[in-house]
């Protein structure tokens, strides 16, 4: 079963090593996995959704050289 654990976004800034700005970019332009609410104040993303996204990256990289 995949993990639907929640992160936070400092850890999704470590892990795509993006700014802020960019993944709320890619995020409107339909390029991110979209965050969940949390609450009135905060949102997290799930974890699966945000390796998913940087191995497809890695996978279209590994086609383009091919």
């Amino acid at each position: 079963m995949v993990s639907k654990k929640i992160i936070r976004l400092p850890e999704v800034l470590e892990i795509t090593n993006l700014s802020k700005g960019s993944i709320y970019l890619k995020m409107k332009n339909k390029e991110f996995p979209q965050s969940v609410a949390l609450g009135p104040n905060s949102v997290g993303w799930i974890e699966s959704e945000i390796q998913d996204w940087v191995k497809s990256l890695i996978e279209k990289r590994d086609s383009e050289v091919a």
